[in-house]
């Protein structure tokens, strides 16, 4: 969500009106911005809170590719 000149959400909403198909998950440390009602409603497939670790986003990015929308607040609720 943070970055020079550009947010994420409003990189995602310009990716996803090129291209609506890209498959977008969405990172983010802290934001009142964005919650997963949000992210869903901009086309983002998948959000994921910071920190989370390789084993937590690898079967999110799965999930995602097949086409899944993952809602979700923490790197805890991929366990569930």
């Amino acid at each position: 969500m943070t970055m020079p000149n550009l947010t994420g959400d409003r990189l995602a909403a310009e990716v996803l009106a090129i291209r609506p198909d890209i498959p977008v998950v969405l990172c983010t440390g802290y934001s009142k911005k964005i919650d997963a009602d949000t992210a869903t409603a901009l086309g983002i497939r998948a959000l994921i809170m910071k920190p989370f670790s390789t084993h937590d986003m690898l079967p999110l990015v799965r999930r995602v590719l097949d086409g899944e929308r993952v809602k979700m607040e923490s790197a805890e609720s991929l366990s569930r």
